[in-house]
């Protein structure tokens, strides 16, 4: 499965998993003891180890893109499964020339949501549906009043 929760952790095993416990493929394992551990924007995984001065490489972290991302199917969980609607997974590794873009380590996604732009939004469209309300109930007394007149 795929998900987009970037926020991972340690297991009892050293394994990098998500917040919900999920392992990453490929499995990436941390040292026991490990000081520091950095994420690149190209999704490498370094390490620094008690006694060494310079960091080593433990692991790359993969990304993919759909060319449909709306054509996955929603497992739950932030989990998703590929789909003949969003096609195959392209597998790739981040960075800026490659086209899946970058990693940030410490950062959170924000919502590309404009929550005033869709309050706006969500009281025309209320106010748009008391209008056509009131416009069939106006449509039906008439009827009625036509129906009275014939008799």
């Amino acid at each position: 499965m795929y998900t987009r929760n970037g926020s991972f952790k340690r297991d009892n095993v050293g394994n990098l998993v998500t917040g919900d416990g999920d392992q990453l493929n490929p499995v990436i394992t941390i040292p026991s003891g490990a000081l520091k551990i950095d994420v690149g924007q190209d999704g490498t995984v370094s390490v620094l180890l008690p006694g060494v001065t310079q960091a080593s490489q433990v692991g790359q972290i993969q990304l993919v893109r759909f060319d449909n991302p709306s054509g996955l199917v929603a497992m739950g969980g932030n989990l998703f499964l590929d789909s003949f609607a969003s096609g195959p997974a392209q597998q790739g590794t981040g960075g800026f020339s490659t086209g899946f873009g970058t990693l940030q380590q410490g950062f959170l996604e924000s919502s590309n949501v404009n929550l005033a732009e869709e309050m706006v939004n969500m009281i025309i469209a209320q106010r748009s549906y008391a209008i056509n309300s009131k416009t069939i109930q106006a449509s039906d007394e008439m009827m009625q009043i036509a129906n009275n007149l014939r008799r």
